[in-house]
């Protein structure tokens, strides 16, 4: 188990955000502005849809700034905007909850340390500020690295601590210097019951991810992953 302080909200014109009070000390929608110069932000390369930074800051150490796009082609419609359903079913709120709620178990994902939610009248955007994994690259990019043990242990922990993720795939998993499987990005995730259907649809999105990556080689890994996750109790 991780002991951290429980995560506080406070609202604001506008909106609300939801935070980690230990770390962040002057909580304010300015922390979800990437124009802030006190985030010194630097623009994400790899995913995020061209949104999401690298920020830092007193208190907040090195972390990861995202805001909520949509993809597909209902982005045409809407790029970052959702329907309101109450404020514990916003995107950020909800991704929040999950990565507090993992990280308290002492699970390998990013500690969450801000969320905000702005609303415009039935609809919403939404951010969040995650902590960096730092010197980590994706499975996708570091396929002769694969750790099959390691990775369905991360996975299967997921599993067991009753969370599923909506798209596990090999951008979603890093691996860290030292080696270590971290598993991020759990946006429309779900805490629930992952009984063998769901656990199957997460091991079976990473495969056609790393098919799609990697071909014939991100299919060996897969099976390695998919063997050793086989053989966990």
């Amino acid at each position: 188990m991780t002991a951290h302080p429980a995560a506080r909200t406070l609202a604001f014109s506008g909106g609300s955000l939801r935070f980690a009070p230990d770390r962040v000390a002057e909580p304010g929608p300015e922390l979800f502005d990437p124009a802030n110069p006190a985030l010194a932000a630097q623009p994400v390369s790899v995913g995020g849809r061209q949104a999401a930074w690298y920020v830092s800051g007193p208190g907040l150490g090195a972390a990861v700034l995202r805001h909520y796009r949509r993809g597909g082609l209902i982005a045409r419609i809407s790029l970052d905007r959702y329907l309101w359903t109450g404020a514990a079913r916003t995107r950020s709120f909800a991704e929040f909850d999950i990565l507090d709620f993992l990280y308290g178990k002492g699970l390998p994902v990013p500690r969450p340390l801000a969320a905000a939610y702005w609303r415009c009248g039935l609809r919403y955007r939404a951010a969040i500020v995650t902590e960096l994994i730092p010197e980590a690259r994706t499975l996708a990019g570091s396929l002769d690295d694969c750790r099959p043990e390691a990775i369905a242990g991360a996975i299967h922990a997921m599993h067991e601590a009753g969370v599923w993720h909506a798209d596990l795939n090999a951008f979603n998993i890093l691996i860290d210097a030292a080696g270590k499987t971290w598993l991020i990005d759990f946006d429309r995730g779900r805490r629930c019951v992952v009984d063998a259907a769901r656990r199957q649809t997460n091991l079976l999105r990473l495969r056609r991810s790393l098919v799609k990556v990697a071909g014939s080689a991100g299919e060996q890994c897969w099976e390695a992953i998919n063997r050793a996750y086989a053989e966990l109790p």
